[in-house]
């Protein structure tokens, strides 16, 4: 069997037990009855290499195969264990999102020159909740991001126009 070079370790040249699993092919190229059939075998290898497709891309054609999955099949052993992977990596993707936006205000409001408060009195927002966007708890809405934006570049030009 073939594995993908991210898909090694514990699995490699492991083989699932049940003929209906393609073995030579990516986790994200299975049809969804494979993925039912995985999830209903007791071959830990197969379901590491769904793990590992579902971390690779949490809101991708694996993790929604396992969803729909998870959603109308009975409860079997491996369901509570992959319902809690799909949670707990699209919530760590969502961290590292918000982490990213608070990234991209801190670099707008560093570009405009205004002190916090002024920059959110600005956007119109309150200063504690322009801090939470900041902290990356809380991500402002696209339209929002915009305002910042065009709040920034006019303030950076001018400042630069004044230097």
């Amino acid at each position: 069997m073939t594995v993908a070079p991210e898909v090694t370790g514990d699995i490699r040249g492991a083989e699932p037990h049940n003929s209906s699993i393609p073995s030579d092919r990516p986790v994200e190229f299975w049809p969804t009855a494979a993925i039912r059939s995985a999830l209903e075998n007791d071959d830990m290898a197969v379901w590491q290499r769904i793990v590992v497709a579902i971390k690779r891309d949490p809101f991708g054609r694996t993790a929604r195969q396992v969803e729909e999955v998870l959603e109308t099949s009975a409860p079997y052993g491996v369901s509570r264990a992959m319902a809690e992977v799909l949670v707990r990596t699209r919530e760590h993707l969502e961290a590292n999102e918000r982490g990213e936006v608070a990234r991209h205000v801190h670099l707008l409001l560093e570009r405009s020159g205004l002190g916090e408060q002024e920059f959110a009195s600005r956007i119109g927002v309150p200063v504690d909740q322009f801090t939470a966007y900041l902290q990356g708890t809380v991500s402002p809405s696209a339209s929002l991001m915009i305002r910042m934006g065009r709040l920034s570049e006019r303030f950076a030009k001018m400042r630069q126009q004044r230097q």
